[in-house]
This record gives structure tokens, sequence and C-alpha cells, in this order.
């Protein structure tokens, strides 16, 4: 039995397992610094990679589904982004 995965859905998967890597590995420097300044600062060093990374999976899913979904539909999910984004910067 052969599965066939996009290659799209491959990139998307890897970055999310990369960023989940990022992730626990930031968690475990953490645990071993034990100082909540350094723990303060390898937090706002994570705040960047969540967005990145957002951005980068959903550039990949709106590129592998082109020509399958609406342009009214990408549209919307463009703009939902930016928002997020927004929000994230506003105070």
């Amino acid at each position: 039995m052969v599965i066939f995965i996009e290659k799209a859905l491959l990139f998307m998967i890897t970055l999310r397992l990369i960023s989940g890597s990022i992730e626990i590995t930031a968690a475990l420097l953490m645990f071993k610094f034990n100082d909540l300044e350094k723990a303060f600062y390898i937090n706002s060093l994570l705040a960047l990679v969540g967005p990145v990374i957002l951005i980068m999976t959903t550039g990949i899913g709106l590129y592998g589904l082109a020509g399958k979904m609406p342009l009214t539909k990408s549209i919307g999910l463009v703009c939902g982004i930016l928002l997020i984004l927004y929000s994230l910067r506003s105070k």
C-alpha cells in the first residue's frame, strides 16, 4: 500500500513539526536555566517564531489550493490571517 502525500501538505507538516520541536526545546531550556529573566527572553523569541510559521504554512497551503479554492475564500482567509497578525501587535 502506497500513501500519496501532496508536496504542499508535506511541507506544512514538516514546518509544524519543526515549530513544535522549537517550542519543546525552549521549554527545556527554561527548565535548565531556572531563571525568570532568561525564561522571559526565550518566551519573547518564541513570540517571533509563531507568526512566521503561521504565515509560511498558510502560504504553502494557499499555494497548494490555488486552483481548487474560489478567489473570494482565498481573500477571506488572507484577511483573517492579517487580522490575527494585527491583533498580536496591538496593545
